[in-house]
């Protein structure tokens, strides 16, 4: 046989290949593997993270639902300031309607949209309100953050009549609530947020109760009010 031939040659790229493509299929594997669990503790932190915002707005001991499976989906643009549906969570006693947690948006901040969760008892009374994120300025516009300021407590206990509906602006518009020192913009897109939201609440509470939810704890499938 001539020392030219393919023969060996071919075994050899034949062997390789085969080794290239088990290397390739056990890096797939681990990377999917890897990709699943660090998807599955992504989701878990934000669960864990946003059901601490929702108990710092309803105390965990005014409900006994879960949220995330007594979970609504709404949308009204104009009232709730986004262009998509956004999560109500329900809270409840022993079946009685307590608290709404609407996801409205306010579409106007200085550097863009600031989300909100905002809290409504069923009393039309407000929860509390909580800024989840947003893009304002620091050291000015960030004073909506909780963990920066407790000018977002002063919504706790208002209402569309506390104040009155042309008063719910910030001081330097003639309202009642205070601005930040250099940034106006910011509150005021707030104040106004939180106002709509008491008004879509107002004007659905009765539908937001009312309506079940289909696949609990599945927000692909959370129930939908018809929309605005």
């Amino acid at each position: 046989m001539s020392s030219n031939s393919p023969g060996p040659i071919w075994k050899h790229s034949a062997r390789a290949g085969v080794l290239l493509a088990a290397f390739a299929l056990a890096g797939g594997s681990l990377l999917a593997l890897t990709y699943s669990s660090t998807r599955e503790r992504i989701a878990q932190n934000e669960r864990e993270f946003t059901l601490s915002s929702l108990n710092q707005i309803v105390d965990e001991h005014r409900y006994d639902n879960d949220l995330f499976s007594d979970l609504l989906m709404v949308h009204d643009r104009e009232l709730l300031g986004s262009k998509k549906p956004v999560e109500v969570y329900r809270a409840r006693m022993q079946g009685k309607p307590v608290a709404a947690i609407i996801a409205s948006t306010a579409p106007d901040g200085y550097n863009g949209s600031i989300h909100l969760l905002v809290g409504v008892n069923i009393d039309g009374g407000l929860a509390g309100v909580r800024v989840t994120s947003h893009r304002e300025t620091p050291g000015l516009g960030d004073g909506i953050e909780i963990d920066r300021s407790d000018w977002i407590l002063d919504f706790n206990g208002r209402s569309l009549g506390q104040p009155n509906l042309d008063r719910w602006q910030v001081q330097r518009d003639g309202g009642e609530f205070d601005q930040f020192t250099g940034a106006t913009i910011t509150p005021r897109a707030v104040v106004k947020a939180v106002k709509n939201t008491l008004l879509y609440f107002a004007a659905h509470k009765d539908e937001l109760f009312s309506v079940t939810v289909e696949q609990p704890g599945n927000q692909d499938h959370a129930s939908k009010l018809p929309r605005n």
